[in-house]
């Protein structure tokens, strides 16, 4: 990638302690050559993929989901990166789907986790919530290689997204 080159320009001078310092303040131009998207990577959990397969639900419609949080399409922001996302069955709507938890954070990572019927519970509870939020905390602090041994252990499935956009 090419990065047009970085400039900058002196600034106000500050007094700290009875000395003047002059600071310089930076306009970086990170605009790149050929600009790409910024990939934002899915995945699902070991649990969540079992229950995606006995459900039929597809990487496609996990892919929609995502795209409607991008756009703030959200049907249930819990904090701390934890958001409820409706399903709908394949042919059927959203009102006999289902509903999805998803850590999420923005235009970086997503994790499926949970998902249920809609027919057979409401909601999360108040615990499950806390769980979800630690949870969350935990997994975005992920580094690469961790993702990569979770990945070789099945641990979690990565959702190809960016491809479906």
């Amino acid at each position: 990638m090419d990065f047009f080159p970085l400039t900058f320009s002196w600034c106000n001078d500050i007094n700290v302690a009875g000395l003047k310092y002059r600071t310089r303040c930076y306009t970086i131009l990170y605009i790149i050559k050929n600009m790409q998207e910024v990939i934002l990577r899915v995945f699902k959990n070991k649990w969540f993929n079992k229950f995606a397969k006995k459900e039929h639900i597809t990487d496609l419609q996990l892919c929609e989901l995502i795209e409607n949080i991008e756009k703030g399409l959200i049907d249930a922001d819990y904090g701390g990166g934890v958001i409820k996302q409706r399903l709908g069955r394949l042919n059927k709507g959203k009102s006999s789907g289902y509903r999805c938890i998803i850590l999420y954070r923005y235009k970086d990572i997503s994790f499926f986790v949970y998902g249920f019927p809609k027919n057979e519970r409401d909601n999360i509870s108040k615990e499950e919530e806390q769980i979800f939020k630690d949870l969350s905390q935990q997994m975005f602090a992920f580094s690469d290689d961790d993702i990569d041994k979770l990945l070789l252990s099945g641990a979690l499935v990565e959702v190809i997204y960016n491809e479906h956009k």
